[in-house]
């Protein structure tokens, strides 16, 4: 039998000195014996740099951080180097200069990018972060200790500006990096981003909690990415959020992907889910509550072959998947989902042209997604669901399946006849056009098209249609549940050819080769 102190026992049977819970694994250098103080209030940022080139000069290794508190600015990440923070070792991120003030002491300046005019400053700039790596392999940080980033700007809004120098802006950043593992450790107000990670293949992200004030973790331009057992909440922006920008220089797709056994909220205060408190806002506090796993914005290469699989969306936007910058969007499975308290689209597919990238870019295409077993309660009404590409570049080959849905309804007869705008440029957010005249999917510029085995419960009577379809080739529903209030349809069809609806009363099975404009 164990020891009855379990963590004694664990620790000399990984390899730690007998009798002494302060010494490291056999071999990792304590970043203690470099010069660290873990005080709180001297930088370590030498010392732990000093720890870390060590490590690699041997050939590789683990550098320690023991229980502690390691003031720091930008720690630099070596090749077959890992950074293990002990239980109660925190590394907090010093306070970025003051607006004006010099940027020395300060984090790594942000390098020059020609192609930031491409997205974000957060995504044109990787070493301006708290922890920093590129053109390295064979690199791991675990915990289960912390990283605060305290004196992070999130790049807009009250607080440093992360143009300036010397001002840190994300927790982790890794960029051109293979070979990657975090795990184990937290993440406590993350500024931009609390891991960004851009062209980074073999990439494994497991049991990291992230509590942040903007997103939690960005997956950009990445090749076979395992994303699992994480909990993020991120009420100011995206929870987990795949991207595939242009600040490499180049399009390069986010692809080989799998989210499973994840959490994403936007609805508790920040620190509420690391504490487990759960505190949520109170009621009327304008917060965004985004939280989500999104595809997008930035959407120049593209989002091939993703499996999203065993996650929970509690009180924060919906699954959102989008290109908009030319990027492909093929062959993704999205599969059991919950939702609850969601504040925008249960589901959002926006294939645009906003075109944010170099000139004569083609338009993407967004085709072979699979969408299922998805239960979600308390959604908001205004939105519904919706699938809407641009004219000319349709979304192709969508199947929804074993959906349900309840959402708060009240839709009214003025509702259902709106007619929203195309906004085929704009930024998107299922917010963008407004409310829809539909209560279930808002359907337009789509080709082939299956929802099958959907239920949607509403908690008010709401006067819109389950369904509206606008310039859609090849649409089945199939065993659709929706509540009937008289004198509302239940489709309304607009330049729809090959429809048709079965098993679904109180209509009765019909097939539609061509309707210019029709109810059902």
């Amino acid at each position: 039998m164990p020891d009855h102190n379990s963590r004694r026992y664990f620790l000399k049977g990984a390899g730690f000195a007998a009798g002494s819970l302060a010494l490291p694994l056999a071999g990792a250098l304590d970043v203690k014996s470099f010069g660290a103080k873990g005080d709180g209030k001297t930088p370590d940022t030498a010392a732990i740099d000093r720890a870390i080139d060590a490590a690699a000069a041997a050939g590789g290794g683990t550098v320690f951080l023991a229980a502690g508190t390691y003031l720091c600015y930008t720690i630099h990440l070596q090749s077959k180097v890992a950074l293990h923070l002990d239980q109660g070792a925190t590394i907090v991120a010093a306070d970025s200069p003051a607006p004006g003030a010099p940027a020395a002491p300060g984090y790594d300046l942000a390098e020059p990018n020609p192609w930031d005019k491409y997205q974000d400053f957060g995504h044109s700039h990787w070493r301006n972060s708290l922890i920093y790596g590129e053109g390295l392999e064979d690199i791991s940080i675990f915990g289960p200790g912390l990283l605060w980033g305290k004196g992070l700007s999130r790049g807009w809004g009250a607080g440093p500006k992360a143009e300036q120098p010397g001002v840190g802006n994300k927790t982790i950043s890794l960029k051109n990096c293979r070979n990657v593992t975090l795990r184990d450790f937290s993440i406590l107000h993350g500024g931009h981003f609390g891991i960004l990670a851009t062209g980074v293949d073999n990439l494994t992200i497991d049991n990291v909690t992230i509590d942040t004030n903007r997103d939690g973790m960005d997956i950009d331009c990445c090749r076979n990415v395992r994303v699992s057992n994480c909990s993020v909440n991120s009420p100011w922006d995206d929870g987990i959020c795949l991207k595939s920008c242009y600040g490499l220089g180049f399009a390069r797709a986010t692809e080989m992907v799998t989210i499973a056994n994840c959490l994403v909220s936007g609805s508790f205060e920040e620190g509420a889910l690391l504490d487990a408190t759960f505190r949520r806002f109170p009621a009327g506090t304008r917060v965004p509550r985004t939280g989500r796993i999104k595809f997008g914005t930035e959407s120049n290469g593209g989002f091939i072959n993703i499996a999203v699989t065993n996650c929970v969306f509690d009180g924060c936007q919906g699954l959102a998947i989008e290109s908009v910058d030319g990027a492909q969007v093929e062959d993704i499975a999205v599969s059991n989902i919950t939702m609850r308290d969601i504040s925008s689209a249960p589901i959002f597919l926006r294939l645009g042209r906003r075109m944010r990238g170099p000139a004569d870019a083609p338009v993407g295409v967004m085709r072979r997604v699979m969408i299922g077993n998805i239960v979600c309660s308390n959604s908001v009404s205004r939105f519904g669901s919706i699938v809407s590409g641009v004219p000319g570049h349709p979304i192709e080959n969508v199947k929804i399946h074993d959906v349900y849905i309840q959402h708060q309804g009240g839709g009214t007869r003025e509702d259902a006849a709106l007619d929203p705008p195309e906004k085929e440029t704009g930024y998107p957010e299922p917010n963008m056009f407004g409310s829809m005249p539909s209560h279930g999917f808002f359907i337009r510029h789509a080709k082939g098209i299956e929802v099958r085995t959907v239920e949607i419960e509403t908690m008010q009577p709401d006067l819109r249609p389950f369904a509206v379809l606008r310039d859609v080739d090849g649409a089945d529903f199939f065993r659709i549940k929706t509540p009937h209030v008289a004198e509302a349809p239940l489709f309304s069809l607009n330049n729809v050819r090959h429809f048709s609806v079965a098993r679904s009363k109180p209509l009765a099975d019909t097939e539609i080769e061509e309707a210019a404009q029709k109810t059902l």
